[in-house]
């Protein structure tokens, strides 16, 4: 792994590395902030942070504020990019597919799986570096936004046990039934909607056994979101929560819009809430 970034931020390191990434088959890049407990040597767990569409590690980490946060609670806060990226990783020219929207899944369909396999990464390859390279703990939490709250949402569901706590803010909730998730999970996925649940948060709730893990899910939208009644639909999420009985806070916050304004409103809270569960 090289480092290409450092910065001194509140008392702690805010870096970013490149590595080869053989699940994805391309080198990547991923932001993360050491506090000074971290900085010292001492362990720490984390917090990963998927971003939505378009984004790469550098959004989070220089709009949301959240390194004052990490640097309140000890949290070592990683970033990953959003997709492979790279001469020879397939591509398109529309923002919602390809590089910068990887969805968080593993592609079946060619071109894409030779590459779009974030799924592994987020969850196996990328905490496992991590771990060995980093004073992290294996205590971990997950979150995001967006696209990257849909990622945050079906990863921690997919892997019972392997995180203490998972929030999302604007999540795309059941992309098999809004435009982007169609879009790419058709690309990515093909035509099998079967195949399509497995990576859909409300369908996912909906078909877990009774005697699953129910980590609590806490979420955030804001009521001025120009995709709230297209593209993310907390509706959905809310009724089959309902349905199970899977422990859901979902806060509806008025005035607010899909920016990194209504990001940095709330980091804050979901920091905090991420704390109580790694420390707890």
């Amino acid at each position: 792994m090289t480092r290409v970034e450092r910065h001194t931020s509140f008392g702690g390191s805010q870096e970013v590395w490149q590595h080869k990434s053989d699940v994805l088959n391309c080198d990547m890049r991923f932001g993360i902030y050491l506090p000074a407990a971290a900085v010292r040597g001492e362990p720490c767990p984390v917090l990963y942070w998927l971003s939505g569409l378009t984004c790469t590690e550098q959004n989070f980490i220089t709009k949301a504020g959240a390194q004052a946060y990490a640097a309140l609670h000890n949290l070592i806060l990683v970033v990953p990019d959003t997709s492979p990226r790279g001469e020879g990783v397939a591509d398109d020219a529309a923002y919602d597919l390809g590089q910068g929207a990887g969805f968080y899944l593993n592609a079946t369909q060619a071109p894409w799986a030779a590459h779009y396999r974030m799924q592994d990464y987020v969850a196996q390859e990328l905490p496992g570096l991590i771990e060995q390279h980093f004073p992290a703990t294996s205590a971990r939490a997950i979150a995001g936004h967006s696209m990257g709250g849909h990622g945050a949402l079906i990863t921690a569901l997919r892997n019972p046990g392997r995180y203490r706590s998972v929030s999302a803010l604007s999540p795309i909730v059941a992309p098999s039934q809004a435009p982007w998730g169609q879009k790419a999970f058709a690309a990515y996925l093909g035509d099998d909607k079967a195949a399509w649940a497995q990576w859909d948060t409300v369908e996912l709730i909906r078909s877990a056994a009774a005697d699953a893990e129910r980590l609590p899910l806490l979420v955030d939208q804001g009521l001025e979101d120009e995709f709230l009644t297209g593209q993310l639909r907390p509706d959905l999420l809310e009724a089959v929560c309902k349905e199970t009985g899977h422990p859901l806070t979902l806060r509806r916050q008025a005035g607010h819009d899909h920016s990194y304004y209504f990001i940095a409103s709330f980091i804050g809270d979901h920091v905090a809430h991420h704390a109580v569960a790694l420390q707890g």
